[in-house]
């Protein structure tokens, strides 16, 4: 064994408290220094690894084998005192590295099967990467885990996970690591059929009679055959005479998606700042906004006079080009760099803006924003994209516990 090597020590067995206490203890007594620390329970099993180097300032001179040989020794007595199992490898002294060129590769199923996940890893060794670390997020509603990867190529790793994620069934993101992951963060949602169920056009539209015309029209823009701003405006030419008041009713109509408070509850908790832009209206927006304590909004305004809707917009369009235009004003009001913004959409409407966050998000998007979307999720849970972030199911329960939630 050469002078310049770690030595790795695995113990495993019986979770317990103390275990770890006990293990540094043994070690205390020794001219070692820790360079790389993890620990892991699962299944009421724990898994603590450590890797060790001689400290050459402590013990200048001294053979590495023999301090080596005398800290098995008396981690063999440790583990058999705790009745635990401890392996040694030696190493070569370098440790994997924990900044910026590390991935983050988050893997969403309902159910997670191992095949799946067998073929994922499939691509992560392919790409030349290594998986130094795979810890589960959540359990429901969908199972999450995150796999943190060295030595990869973030954008050959996206597009080879990218097909074999569709082959699989299973959503994937792959982020970079650093400390942006930690930072503050911009979250920026898309309203119809994202935030909420439906769209509220077509809502207004039913009060209006014409729901299937508007459909039509609202169908051909979301696939990207129709220009956004035509399409807008015919459809609420549609709406012209409407009583304002079906506004309100419309309000109280809608649905929010399943886990939209329980994402905004919990990011806004972390620091996070969240807004919407919507192609919809300012008169429902607004509302959503109060309701969710939302921090940015914007969208277009129906014109009313008289409390009758006129088939109008007052003001400029918010299209597909505005959106991603208000996502940049957004990031500069927050003082947040735009790597570090999260834009998450479900029609063509939404692509720039998703290409101009440092995440974009399809959510239950169509085939043409999936394809072009940094990641895409497909299950009908809005908060499955806080375990993209990185947070657990049990941090955010343990959030609730602690704080009362948004009315």
């Amino acid at each position: 064994m050469s002078d310049e090597s770690t030595l790795l020590v695995t113990m495993t067995g019986h979770d317990r408290p103390g275990i770890s206490a006990r293990l540094l203890s043994t070690l205390s007594v020794f001219p070692v220094t820790i360079v790389d620390l993890e620990q892991v329970v699962l299944g009421g099993r724990l898994v603590l690894g450590t890797v060790l180097e001689v400290d050459e300032k402590v013990a200048p001179g001294v053979s590495h084998h023999r301090v080596y040989e005398e800290v098995r020794s008396a981690l063999d007595k440790t583990a058999i005192d705790l009745d635990m199992d401890v392996e040694y490898a030696d190493g070569n002294g370098r440790v994997n590295a924990t900044g910026d060129d590390r991935l983050h590769v988050t893997v969403l199923a309902s159910p997670l099967r191992p095949g799946a996940l067998s073929a994922i890893t499939s691509c992560v060794a392919r790409s030349g990467a290594n998986i130094d670390r795979i810890e589960r997020l959540s359990a429901y509603p969908v199972t999450s885990v995150e796999m943190e990867i060295s030595g990869g190529n973030a954008d050959q790793l996206r597009a080879e996970l990218a097909m074999e994620s569709a082959t699989q069934g299973v959503d994937v993101a792959v982020q970079a690591g650093g400390l942006h992951r930690r930072g503050k963060h911009l979250v920026i949602m898309d309203v119809d059929s994202t935030l909420i169920q439906g769209e509220v056009i077509e809502l207004l539209a039913a009060h209006a009679g014409c729901e299937t015309e508007v459909a039509k029209v609202t169908e051909e823009a979301m696939r990207g055959e129709l220009d956004f701003e035509e399409s807008l405006r015919r459809r609420v030419a549609l709406l012209k005479g409407l009583d304002a008041s079906a506004i309100e009713k419309v309000c109280e109509e809608i649905q929010l998606t399943p886990g939209a408070r329980t994402l905004i509850r919990t990011l806004k908790r972390l620091g996070y700042e969240c807004g919407i832009v919507s192609g919809g209206f300012t008169q429902i927006t607004d509302v959503l906004v109060e309701r969710l304590d939302l921090d940015y909004s914007a969208a277009n305004t129906l014109e009313v006079v008289d409390g009758i809707i006129t088939g109008r917009l007052v003001g400029p369009i918010i299209d597909r080009k505005g959106k991603a235009t208000t996502l940049q004003q957004f990031a500069e009001e927050a003082g947040v760099p735009l790597n570090q913004t999260v834009a998450i959409g479900d029609g063509a409407n939404d692509l720039d803006m998703l290409q101009t966050a440092g995440l974009g998000v399809a959510f239950n998007a169509k085939p043409v924003v999936r394809r072009q979307a940094d990641t895409s999720v497909n299950v009908p849970y809005l908060d499955t994209i806080a375990f993209i972030l990185g947070i657990t199911r049990e941090e955010i329960e343990a959030a609730d516990l602690a704080t009362d939630p948004i009315a």
